[in-house]
């Protein structure tokens, strides 16, 4: 990105706002949109920025969506789910361009840690509602595999992703 200016900053969860404004501010971005990660607290992002989980939201034609948390691998904390909450949480949620999550579809880049385990409901919502890109964090790497027409990228610090007239994704940074 030559100018280092982006139209739509995405934070795919685990990081203070403090972080993700700094980074707005950076890239030249007004446009913020977030989901909560297993790490975060409970308090609301800052208004500067959307919670998208469980929302959609239209920028310039292109629909973004998602679900913040992982699944519940300890017994207390704040964003920690059971994959039939997750299930039952997507079973309406509409088709979106973009899908932001903290955690990854299961089978897609999960680590056999019992920590890192991904979300079946985020592999069924890519086999029924094709999204053309699903972004993703808490693996802690950064991969991108094609699913069924879906780009599903887990991104472990920063990425540029570019989406073109068509819909297809460019990616810096891999």
């Amino acid at each position: 990105m030559p100018e280092n200016r982006c139209d739509v900053l995405v934070s795919c969860g685990d990081l203070p706002d403090e972080v993700i404004l700094k980074a707005s501010q950076r890239v030249k971005c007004s446009r913020i949109l977030a989901v909560k990660g297993n790490h975060d607290g409970s308090a609301p992002f800052d208004e500067r920025i959307t919670d998208i989980h469980l929302r959609t939201v239209n920028i310039g034609g292109v629909t973004f969506g998602g679900f913040g948390g992982s699944w519940k691998y300890k017994p207390k904390g704040y964003f920690l789910f059971e994959q039939s909450e997750v299930s039952a949480a997507l079973e309406t949620f509409p088709h979106v361009d973009v899908f932001v999550a903290h955690n990854s579809p299961s089978g897609i880049h999960d680590k056999e840690d019992g920590v890192h385990v991904g979300f079946s409901a985020f592999t069924s919502y890519i086999l029924d509602r094709h999204p053309k890109v699903l972004l993703h964090g808490h693996q802690h790497s950064n991969q991108m595999t094609s699913y069924v027409g879906t780009k599903v990228l887990g991104v472990y610090g920063r990425r540029t992703v570019v989406l073109d007239e068509h819909g297809e994704m460019v990616v810096s940074g891999l």
